[in-house]
């Protein structure tokens, strides 16, 4: 268990892979990344009009582009997934990647996946009882060789998963979750918690407010833990960057400034959005690659 900060960064999945999407996700792993991740969504928000690539294929390709960086998505949810395919795909995608792979999860959203296979959208307790059967049931399928289950929403009969996943006893899970049956799913199958923050005070909340509520988080993450006694320091903290009120990507200092008052609160890894231009996410390369390699050495 390390106790250093790590960077990593998020890689939507725009770009036609011999357009700019390869040479994006060599780059990253050039500039020493911990880890690069990507958006498992059918389509997302405002680019929902545009080019959007899958998450599992994107990866692998990506597997197959790199050498050392961590993979992973940044995150899967059951929206659109079920736990018996999503485990085979995610065992092939880690053989692949010899071992590089990290499954962001979380219990999803309203977004455009809630309706695009022609459901209504879930209710936020349909949602948290969906995922509370979804994340054990997983585990079990990239644990073990062969699983059945019965279950309210999800159900395997005999599900093979030879040979397993590389990485043993599996790959590791970064659990997102804010609320209290969210946080204990982290707090028993994570090896990762992951926040956003908190969405009400993303347009209209302070970096003070900001930094408080996510302390809050962050004590009550390291209470699930306690309750089932895991010691809190074995599980990582992940901060996803770009829906608080903070600009960490308007300059290096700005960023410098933002990692340690956030690390100070106990994150261990914080992830940065690589730029796309006119968009939500875009910035100024050059700071962006600056904060990739010289950031964690200021910071130390």
């Amino acid at each position: 268990m390390t106790t250093s900060l790590r960077l990593s960064t998020v890689i939507l999945p725009v770009r036609r892979w011999h357009e700019g999407g390869e040479a994006e996700w060599r780059r990253a792993e050039e500039l020493g990344f911990h880890a690069a991740y990507t958006y498992d969504h059918l389509s997302w928000r405002s680019f929902r009009d545009g080019p959007w690539f899958g998450a599992m294929p994107t990866l692998t390709a990506a597997a197959c582009a790199t050498s050392r960086i961590r993979l992973g998505t940044m995150v899967t949810s059951p929206n659109f997934r079920h736990p018996v395919t999503l485990a085979k795909d995610l065992i092939s995608l880690d053989d692949a990647s010899g071992g590089r792979i990290t499954l962001g999860i979380g219990a999803g959203g309203n977004g455009f996946d809630a309706t695009a296979l022609g459901q209504e959208p879930w209710t936020p307790r349909e949602r948290a009882n969906r995922f509370a059967e979804f994340v054990p049931l997983l585990d079990r399928l990239l644990s073990e060789p062969a699983v059945s289950h019965q279950g309210e929403f999800y159900s395997a009969e005999e599900a093979r998963n030879i040979p397993g996943c590389v990485q043993r006893p599996r790959i590791p899970f970064a659990v997102a979750a804010t609320g209290p049956r969210g946080m204990r799913l982290a707090a028993r199958h994570g090896q990762a918690w992951v926040t956003t923050g908190d969405p009400k005070l993303f347009e209209t909340g302070t970096p003070e407010q900001s930094l408080a509520a996510l302390r809050g988080q962050v004590e009550r993450i390291d209470e699930k833990c306690a309750e089932i006694g895991r010691d809190p320091q074995e599980l990582e903290k992940i901060l996803l960057t770009g829906f608080t009120p903070d600009r960490p990507l308007d300059s290096f200092d700005a960023f410098v400034d933002f990692a340690g008052r956030h690390a100070e609160l106990g994150f261990t890894e914080i992830v940065i959005h690589s730029p796309i231009p006119d968009s939500d996410f875009a910035a100024d390369p050059e700071v962006f690659e600056r904060i990739a390699t010289e950031a964690l050495v200021k910071l130390g």
